[in-house]
């Protein structure tokens, strides 16, 4: 069965920082506490300007969002290497960023935590797309299609079974690597 996602897109620009994504003042929610979880979906993209992204990612009042898909620029997840940002986009509903690049940090944060799947294209998507746009992303055949334009994405490889997984600690618990959780008495 193939494993597709077909979603109203965001659209941000180039460098997004991880402040823009989480600001500071949430990182005292912890992820692995499901109320807290859940309010930090709220917060995600909160820290982006206004008079920028006069949409916002997710509604007053509400924990997550109709965007599953982010398009973004060069750099996004730069600045600090708060494992929250990825953590807080996929409280939020997000299951993909496809961007121009990557800060590596948030990169690697995504494939560990096993939030999102972090997406490079060879298109500059966010010039040719707008917020709102529909897309479906194929996550077996690297593609987005919007109104009938597929483009391909960079094969997320070794990384997407760890995704796929949960995360490292899953995957590595799957995999043998680690031992599994003590069985409940």
């Amino acid at each position: 069965m193939a494993h597709t996602v077909t979603s109203p897109v965001y659209v941000v620009r180039d460098n997004i920082d991880t402040d823009q994504i989480i600001p500071a003042q949430y990182l005292t929610l912890v992820p692995t506490i499901p109320e807290e979880y859940v309010k930090l979906g709220a917060y995600a993209l909160i820290g982006l300007p206004d008079a920028l992204y006069p949409t916002r990612f997710v509604s007053e009042g509400q924990t997550s969002t109709p965007y599953k898909i982010v398009i973004a620029g060069r750099n996004f997840g730069c600045g600090s290497s708060r494992e929250h940002a990825p953590i807080a986009l996929g409280a939020a509903g997000v299951e993909a960023v496809v961007a121009d690049g990557f800060a590596r940090i948030f990169f690697r944060n995504c494939v560990a935590t096993g939030e999102v799947y972090p997406y490079d294209s060879a298109v500059r998507l966010c010039d040719v797309l707008k917020t709102g746009d529909v897309a479906t992303l194929d996550f077996d055949s690297d593609t987005l299609t919007v109104g009938g334009t597929v483009y391909s994405l960079k094969p997320l490889g070794e990384v997407r079974p760890v995704i796929d997984a949960g995360g490292i600690f899953n995957f590595a618990r799957q995999s043998g690597m680690i031992a599994g959780a003590a069985p409940s008495v």
